[in-house]
């Protein structure tokens, strides 16, 4: 434009404008009353001229931000008394220059705000699967803190609140029991002084009605205790035979003249609590005997479980029923037996020893009849606790 004619110049400018771009030749007195905003300028097209502000380009006549009459426009000096000028459409503040280092500035602040919130997310979900994984592996034992109490003001006051509570439930619980031990062990005076006397009830009838109930207290009494036992909580965990510890429990039914076979691996070493485990493998083999004819006991090794099923041919619990057999004093003599069906604590203790594990208990049916006890342990070491 610089070196064309008048008359070329006008000719260059009509050519442009064939493609919609609103040039003019002004003179350079049409900044005379320029300014550098408008009032009806938007809001976002202020913010992105700021922020965002052209750098690889040419710097227009008076800057980039100029109004003449409140439009906007921009302008190049062609010589010292003539200016090129363009308007700008008031929809199309979005330059293209401006979207190329926004996008930039976007993703840079987009992948800060997602490092940021991770971040964050993890800070603050951490001490939680902490928290979930101790509560998991909580007892009522008395012992030391279950909760780390570590992490933000309000993860420290949970820790603290929770371990509060677990010292509460298991000193009262420990007082429980300690209560009902000294009840249960008083009684057993009385009784052998019951027993004695009725011994010398001259009427046969009376005396054998006596004696039975009599012992009937006494075998309540003797499984009272043994659930009391907390024995399985504080026994350490170590490295033993599980098949060894099975088979010895069957060949001790067996000795007895009970129907039992062991099916499985002759040597499974993991790290379980052998007396504990010994003594839930035998209260199921123990029912097994009183409410069938044939037991089998099975081991397998199943994707990192050891996996004990105690199989009877009896006459099964039903599904409905199945939950509540494993309540203590819960019984289901109608479905499992007559009146020496014992006390409802076997399958307690059972389950008892199993969440010690951090395994499960399962009651499945058996075809063609019976029940499976199904016992399901972690094999890696670090699932028991001491």
């Amino acid at each position: 434009m610089a070196d064309a004619t008048p008359a070329e110049r006008q000719v260059i400018v009509e050519a442009a404008n064939r493609n919609d771009q609103r040039l003019e030749l002004r003179p350079v007195s049409f900044f005379d009353n320029v300014t550098t905003s408008s009032p009806d300028e938007p809001f976002m097209q202020r913010m992105i001229d700021r922020l965002l502000p052209p750098e690889d380009r040419p710097v227009p006549f008076g800057g980039w931000r100029t109004f003449v009459e409140g439009k906007r426009v921009l302008a190049a000096q062609v010589d010292h008394e003539t200016l090129l000028v363009k308007e700008l459409l008031p929809e199309s503040f979005l330059r293209s220059d401006a979207l190329r280092f926004g996008s930039n500035y976007l993703v840079a602040t987009a992948t800060l705000i997602i490092l940021f919130s991770v971040f964050a997310v993890w800070a603050i979900t951490s001490p939680l699967r902490g928290i979930a994984s101790a509560a998991q592996k909580a007892d009522i034992s008395v012992g030391p803190a279950l909760f780390e109490e570590r992490g933000s003001v309000e993860i420290v006051a949970l820790a603290r609140a929770l371990n509060g509570m677990q010292r509460r439930i298991s000193t009262m619980v420990e007082s429980r029991t300690r209560m009902l031990r000294g009840i249960s062990h008083d009684l057993r005076t009385p009784l052998t002084r019951l027993r004695l006397r009725a011994d010398r009830v001259e009427d046969g009838e009376v005396r054998e009605a006596l004696l039975t109930d009599i012992e009937r207290i006494d075998r309540l009494l003797k499984e009272s205790l043994g659930y009391l036992r907390d024995n399985h909580q504080s026994e350490a965990p170590q490295r033993a035979d599980l098949a060894s510890v099975l088979q010895t429990v069957c060949d001790e039914f067996a000795d007895m003249g009970h129907d039992i076979a062991y099916r499985g691996p002759m040597r499974m070493v993991m790290s379980f609590k052998p007396l504990a485990l010994m003594r839930a493998v035998t209260n199921l083999c123990e029912n097994g005997v009183k409410f069938g004819t044939h037991v089998e006991v099975e081991l397998r090794n199943v994707d990192g479980f050891a996996v004990i099923d105690v199989m009877d041919d009896g006459p099964g619990i039903p599904e409905a029923y199945r939950s509540r057999v494993l309540e203590p004093f819960f019984k289901l003599d109608a479905a499992r037996g007559g009146a020496d069906a014992g006390f409802g604590l076997g399958l307690s203790i059972v389950a008892e020893i199993i969440q010690a594990h951090h395994g499960k208990l399962e009651l499945l049916d058996r075809e063609p009849s019976g029940l499976t006890a199904r016992l399901i342990i972690p094999l890696a070491e670090r699932s028991v606790a001491s």
